[in-house]
Order: C-alpha cells, then structure tokens, then sequence
C-alpha cells in the first residue's frame, strides 16, 4: 500500500495536517487560499493601474510643457 498523501497547514507557528482538520476548518484554510490569491491579483492589477495611471500624467505633463514653449 502506498503511503496516505498529507498537506502540512502552518498556522501561527504550528504545523498541521490539512486532513486531519474538521471540515469546517479545512473550508476556512481554503477560504484564506482563495484569499490570499484575490490578494495577489488584486495587487497585481493596482500596480497595472498606477503605473498607466503615471503614464497618462507624464504624458498630460509633456504635451503640457510643449505647448507653453510654443
């Protein structure tokens, strides 16, 4: 028999075996896994965000700067 696949869960500095969690706790570990990705994407795209977002000022700032120098 092959040996039972475990997924170790640290949380607060102590390990634990996903597995052997309650049902309700394993829900929770994957709310924050759903979490922590929406996080991430989220994050991603803002930073997506600020840098267009700089892109336009520079550009407003130039086109700005051209035409008081004409």
């Amino acid at each position: 028999m092959g040996k039972k696949k475990t997924t170790p869960i640290t949380v607060n500095d102590v390990e634990y075996v996903f597995e052997d969690m309650e049902p309700d706790q394993q829900a929770m570990v994957n709310h924050v896994a759903d979490l922590e990705r929406k996080i991430s994407s989220t994050q991603f795209n803002l930073d997506q965000l600020s840098v267009g977002k700089d892109a336009f000022v520079n550009m407003l700032a130039n086109s700005l700067q051209k035409e008081s120098e004409s």
